[in-house]
């Protein structure tokens, strides 16, 4: 039998992660949403304890976890703060991508990079095919054995904050809209323009425009081989990408949770002599948004088991993408009705600038975060009814 009292006062795999969310993420939340300011603090203090690097083998500096580490910890980031948590999302997937499908020297340059801690993020949607980010319309053209990207994207997280952007574009001279090529693009090329972010909420996030003018790209920071982009959009961008998300809206769910609750149990109404707490009606209000929540723990975690176990098989990770896609929609619907009735029950004090306030503006983005909740319920509808989900010919050329 196991020794209870030793196994209580062994740490937890999260004693450190949880530590930085506290004295770090926590801390600059609100200050970071008022200023629109980068966090790139937060980042930095999560590489510090390896969490930057959760699903990298050790040899190239990382921790080596699981899917469902990944997923626990997007969660617990974005009880805090989901700009905090989207950025992460994004740089454990652009890692993760370099993982798949980048060959040994682009992990020791761009994920090991000689101890230092280097900031990815994905730089994929153009303005002409909207919510469809997978579709582009740029493409690469050639610079002898190099490549030259010309490219505007309409929204890419860590925008001119970001050391490198995993970025997708048509091969020189390709064939159709299907034929990608992805890239390890340097942050500090020549060439690359930010754009101004300014949005309602997840303003610390930096989700803006950037240009690429004739951006050189070496041969060695092709990641995958040419037109490989499509299998690396099914399989290493969308799975991660959509499990970590999901969970960052899980985690902006919960956060709006515990703080109603804390404010409607420590509330007195001195006329009545009786909490917040005591009114049946918002008790309900509570009640159903902790149903909803609880809904998602086992979900989460039942997808980033597939996904280790899909990994391990040496199978595509985007055999699950439907479930994925799901778990998106559900949560980011969960975090909005959270978010509402934390306003709801807290009623002017919620209102007021603040946490409640933030996390309310914040889960607003989940809805619209590609693939948007109208897009994915069309992808999921359509496979629902026995149709292709043939992404590349929806909107034809």
């Amino acid at each position: 039998m196991a020794n209870t009292n030793l196994a209580r006062a062994l740490p937890s795999k999260y004693e450190e992660l949880d530590q930085a969310i506290a004295d770090k993420i926590a801390k600059d939340a609100e200050r970071n949403d008022a200023e629109i300011r980068f966090p790139r603090e937060n980042l930095e203090a999560l590489a510090e304890i390896g969490w930057a690097g959760v699903l990298t083998e050790p040899q190239y500096g990382g921790l080596g976890f699981s899917h469902i580490d990944f997923a626990e910890a997007s969660y617990r980031i974005g009880q805090a703060d989901a700009s905090t948590g989207l950025v992460y999302v994004m740089h454990v997937g652009a890692v993760q991508t370099i993982n798949l499908f980048g060959n040994h020297d682009q992990k020791e340059r761009w994920l090991k990079a000689g101890g230092r801690f280097l900031l990815g993020t994905y730089s994929t949607s153009e303005r002409a095919s909207g919510g469809h980010w997978w579709y582009n319309f740029s493409e690469a053209s050639r610079d002898g054995s190099d490549y030259l990207v010309n490219a505007e994207k309409s929204f890419t997280t860590s925008s001119g904050k970001a050391d490198y952007y995993v970025l997708q574009t048509r091969t020189p001279g390709a064939k159709d809209q299907t034929d990608i090529t992805f890239f390890i693009v340097n942050g500090k090329a020549p060439g690359i323009t930010p754009g101004r972010w300014d949005a309602l909420g997840v303003r610390a996030n930096h989700s803006g425009s950037i240009k690429y003018e004739g951006v050189k790209v070496p041969q060695r920071d092709r990641l995958g081989q040419e037109g490989q982009g499509k299998d690396i959009i099914y399989h290493g961008v969308s799975p991660v990408y959509l499990i970590g998300l999901g969970a960052v809206w899980e985690g902006v769910a919960k956060g709006a949770l515990d703080a109603a609750t804390a404010h409607v149990t420590g509330f007195v109404h001195q006329d009545k002599n009786k909490s917040l707490a005591d009114y049946q009606a918002i008790r309900q209000q509570l009640g159903e948004v902790k149903v909803l929540l609880e809904s998602l723990r086992p979900w989460r975690n039942e997808l980033a088991a597939k996904l280790d176990e899909l990994q391990r098989a040496g199978k595509p990770q985007g055999e699950i993408l439907i479930p994925l896609t799901e778990f998106k929609v559900h949560a980011a619907e969960v975090a909005n009705k959270a978010a509402a009735a934390a306003l709801t029950v807290t009623g002017g004090y919620g209102y007021r600038r603040g946490k409640l306030e933030r996390l309310f503006r914040d889960a607003r983005a989940a809805i619209a975060m590609g693939p948007s909740n109208t897009i994915a319920r069309e992808w999921i509808g359509k496979v629902l009814v026995g149709q292709p989900l043939e992404l590349f010919y929806e909107g034809g050329e």
